[in-house]
């Protein structure tokens, strides 16, 4: 989830049909998330319509493998509908429970799927779009691709499996993009292994000729890789974060953030310094609480299963209304727009490792 885009409403199902377009074609279930004004990004109800079609095309012996992409030239998906969920909190409604526990449960449905899922990254692909596309088979990023994690600037903490994909990247990569929250391009999401085909966006419509045209000889996983080996490259030169890896894994290896941010001004690793100054600049603008949270909750999720991962940004979520950040970084940053958060605690000097700690109390005594 990221408040990229939000909508001062929550419509009705049927009011938001179009929002969600499918359609089979040579045997390819076809989603279109089709909010491009708001950069597509997706609320409760586009929630329900994607679990409910790819449900249907499970047992659909018609289908053989899905596509997913977004409308518009700017994104795939920016992220949940944040507004909503902030009204739903405001109000004292439960959607914005609700809608946790149905998108992430649309999220595995896709990390499961027993039909190949190619997702097609082409811009933003932003908090709850890459829950979207991180369990796909074969995901696609272009040069429009501009990927992330960027719930710590609202306050909030990396979602939809983040605890699961992001401390599963090599080193310290995934602890670096979830605890800053920076946007990383295509290079940089192959070689992090959250992209695993790149291809110009000027081909996409060719792609979607031949994917028309292709002949179903092969497993249907098999035959969809032939087709983009033909059109698509898997590495690109000079991923920035490769030549930057040797100064975050040391950064972001560090005990908690404050320590990260105090050795970013005072140490200098490989040619680094001016990324680490204002990496360290960037840090200080975001939730302390949410960065503290997130570097525990993505250490602990190198430990656990997806479905545990899961589990565990449930138990958040169910706190995170009421104790975390997340209402007042909305407030800032879409309602009142004065982009001057106040912080709980307001420093990283501030934060109590036991108050960090207390978030992951109960889970923890469950054994989830």
């Amino acid at each position: 989830m990221t408040a990229q885009a939000s909508s001062p409403r929550t419509q009705s199902m049927d009011a938001t049909q179009n929002e969600v377009l499918a359609e089979v074609r040579n045997h390819i279930g076809h989603l279109t998330l089709n909010r491009p004004a708001g950069l597509n990004a997706i609320t409760l109800d586009m929630v329900r319509l994607l679990q409910q079609q790819l449900d249907a095309w499970a047992t659909d012996a018609n289908v053989h493998a899905v596509v997913l992409r977004g409308a518009g030239e700017k994104a795939f998906c920016a992220g949940g509908d944040i507004r909503s969920l902030y009204d739903s909190f405001k109000s004292g409604d439960t959607l914005h429970e609700d809608f946790f526990v149905e998108e992430y449960a649309l999220d595995l449905t896709i990390h499961h799927y027993r039909k190949p899922v190619l997702a097609l990254m082409d811009g933003f692909v932003l908090g709850g779009g890459m829950g979207l596309v991180q369990g796909a088979d074969l995901r696609v990023v272009t040069e429009k691709s501009r990927l992330a994690m960027p719930e710590v600037a609202i306050g909030y903490f990396p979602d939809v499996g983040g605890s699961y994909f992001l401390p599963r990247i090599p080193g310290e990569l995934g602890i670096y993009l979830g605890v800053s929250g920076v946007q990383i391009r295509a290079a940089d999401a192959l070689y992090c292994g959250l992209a695993d085909w790149y291809l110009d966006s000027s081909k996409l419509a060719l792609l979607d000729e031949k994917l028309d045209q292709m002949e179903w000889q092969d497993t249907p996983l098999k035959a969809l890789q032939n087709l983009l080996a033909k059109h698509a490259v898997q590495t690109l030169p000079d991923a920035p974060l490769q030549a930057l890896r040797p100064a975050i894994d040391h950064f972001f290896a560090l005990p908690d953030v404050p320590s990260m941010v105090e050795q970013l001004r005072a140490v200098t690793v490989a040619d680094s310094h001016a990324w680490a100054t204002t990496t360290a600049d960037l840090l200080e603008t975001r939730s302390p609480l949410a960065m503290a949270v997130t570097l525990e909750m993505l250490r602990r999720g190198r430990h656990l299963s997806l479905e545990h991962c899961f589990a565990l940004e449930l138990h958040l979520d169910r706190q995170w209304f009421e104790r975390g950040d997340l209402i007042e970084g909305v407030r800032a940053l879409l309602i009142d727009k004065d982009k001057t958060p106040r912080w709980n605690p307001p420093t990283l000097a501030a934060l109590d490792a036991e108050h960090v700690a207390s978030f992951f109390h109960e889970f923890a005594e469950s054994g989830s």
